[in-house]
């Protein structure tokens, strides 16, 4: 069973795109490098071409699990989001109660998530405990050591 994941139309398009370039670009490559080593002669003791077997065998499944991705992707319409609640693609700032640092995080798929930019996945334990909140309400979040408070100060949409 497949799951639906939501994206921004910008992070479609990156799917895609990685996508296409995989099928068009890398797939070639691959086919090459193998004829490449098979024409170095025999095939039992040719580590390059096992090599080169190996890779597109893993470049194949990479291009299997995008098309499945992007099969199931479901772009959102952010106008159309409730603010009062946290939901995918919900811009959040929070605080955490342990310390008083107040932190801003995007709500995006896994595949869209960057904590260096500031987006987080909803499966996340973070993501998963912000869900379904609304301000004001405190998410009481199990990390590795121990829990920990956060408290919803603002949600918005970008």
């Amino acid at each position: 069973m497949s799951k639906v994941s939501y994206y921004t139309e910008e992070g479609l398009k990156k799917l895609r795109d990685e996508l296409n370039h995989l099928k068009d670009v890398e797939r070639p490559k691959a086919s090459q490098a193998i004829a490449d080593a098979r024409d170095k002669g025999d095939l039992s003791e040719n580590a390059e071409y096992d090599a080169a077997k190996e890779a597109q065998g893993m470049l194949e499944m990479r291009i299997s699990k995008l098309e499945e991705t992007v099969a199931n992707a479901r772009i959102i319409d952010e106008s159309q989001l409730d603010t009062s609640k946290v939901l995918v693609h919900s811009t959040v700032k929070i605080k955490n109660l342990t310390n008083n640092a107040e932190m801003n995080y995007k709500l995006v798929a896994q595949s869209e998530a960057d904590l260096k930019s500031g987006k987080i996945s909803v499966d996340s334990p973070i993501g998963k405990g912000l869900l379904g909140k609304e301000v004001g309400e405190v998410a009481e979040i199990e990390v590795p050591n121990g829990t920990v408070k956060f408290k919803i100060i603002e949600i918005s949409r970008d």
